[in-house]
């Protein structure tokens, strides 16, 4: 079940599309029976190119390949770039297509978020690492600082489930268990392959509205020694602020790494209205300075972590579909922490109680004007004209695109 711990897993830390691209490029390089993926953002560029090659090879083996792109994140993907993988077999979905009005793409709301892969239901990837270019650092100065988790165990039957549920509709709901069993018929369901205890929490817009958050709520408020969380958009709710503070107050070190060289100038600025209520609480800030920070990660206690999709923002906790696995293991958070420690050394910036602007009347009166106006952005897009998300599946060149009714609620 969706959020459950489970035992016997095998977990790396993957920093970055360095390490991330070449371990996925290598799996599904290896595949024999089944490729299945999710991304928010897919992009014709160096990245997507070697992603391509690795897919339609493994196509052309006979593996069975899915490929589920968000419309709003891969809007200007070419029908060059698909046409080849549709005629070797690759099925490849669209979650929610979208429109662009003046170049301007529409319905940026409740979109698939996640970046999640599952190779012949044996290894699995979770994180926030999209398949583009500026996830390496030959991109250059822009390019993202970010992580995945590879993982083998039974939570990557619990991810290729939620995948596979994503681009079924309800209407289908009594072939799911058929579908799903000639889907992997030729490959064994996961074993324990480690010692780690792991579990998958989700976020999306029928049961599981608010798991993420809770999930580290949870972790928060039973933290004794350290928190260390790194998020590239932070602006959270209320209660987890409360909670950050409240564990400061009680002892525990709490860090936070957040933006400090963002590709968007509005998410540092809406990070910075909580500065001084978090500074005085006693949490320590840094603004991560060398390039844009993309990572959605923490570790707690030296034992805890998570790795994902989900930014700790109203996108990612109120509309988004997201996808973050959580992790009990000490080689894991060691090797996490490790990497955050030495970010906060060498490429941050501490922000000091004098550093953040004192709260003067009007402040506080613009910052609490902007906090409820964001905190309440999910309430604001349901006052506008609705639509039900559809999956599209790409069609052959010259046939018409296959339109699905919206996708069963993910998870079990």
């Amino acid at each position: 079940m969706i959020g459950q711990w489970h035992e016997g897993h095998r977990v790396e830390l993957l920093e970055n599309g360095e390490e991330y691209y070449p371990r996925l490029f290598e799996a599904i390089a290896a595949a024999q029976h089944e490729v299945l993926l999710e991304t928010f953002i897919l992009f014709d560029d160096p990245v997507g190119r070697q992603f391509h090659a690795a897919v339609l090879a493994a196509a052309q083996r006979g593996a069975q390949v899915q490929i589920t792109i968000d419309g709003y994140g891969s809007a200007w993907l070419p029908e060059a770039y698909t046409a080849p993988l549709i005629a070797a077999g690759v099925r490849i979905h669209v979650y929610d297509p979208v429109k662009t009005v003046l170049g301007r793409r529409t319905r940026m709301f409740r979109r698939l978020h996640r970046k999640l892969a599952v190779i012949d239901r044996r290894i699995a990837f979770c994180g926030g690492i999209n398949l583009s270019h500026d996830h390496v650092r030959d991109y250059g100065a822009q390019s993202k600082q970010d992580y995945a988790l590879q993982i083998e165990g039974p939570v990557v039957d619990e991810i290729r489930r939620l995948m596979l549920e994503t681009t079924t509709p309800p209407v289908r709901r009594q072939w799911r268990w058929r579908r799903r069993r000639q889907a992997g018929a030729a490959s064994e369901p996961p074993r324990q392959a480690g010692d780690a205890l792991a579990a998958l929490v989700v976020r999306d817009n029928a049961r599981h509205r608010a798991d993420i958050e809770r999930i580290y709520r949870v972790g928060v408020r039973a933290a004794r020694h350290e928190i260390i969380i790194a998020n590239a958009y932070f602006f959270p709710g209320y209660r987890l602020l409360r909670d950050l503070r409240r564990a400061a107050r009680r002892g525990v070190r709490v860090r936070l790494i957040l933006q400090g060289n963002p590709d968007m100038r509005w998410v540092q600025w809406a990070a910075n209205t909580l500065h001084d209520y978090l500074l005085r609480g006693g949490v320590h800030i840094y603004e991560y300075c060398e390039r844009p920070m993309h990572a959605k990660v923490a570790v707690i206690d030296g034992d805890w972590a998570t790795v994902g999709s989900s930014n700790l923002d109203p996108l990612s906790l109120f509309l988004n579909l997201e996808a973050n696995l959580v992790v009990r293991s000490r080689p894991l958070a060691d090797a996490l922490r490790a990497s955050l420690e030495r970010l906060m050394q060498h490429h941050c910036r501490r922000i000091l109680p004098e550093d953040a602007r004192r709260r003067t009347l009007l402040r506080q009166l613009l910052s609490y004007v902007a906090y409820h106006a964001t905190r309440r952005l999910p309430a604001f897009a349901g006052w506008l004209p609705a639509h039900a998300p559809k999956h599209t599946t790409l069609p052959a060149p010259g046939t018409t695109a296959a339109t699905e009714p919206p996708a069963a609620p993910t998870g079990d």
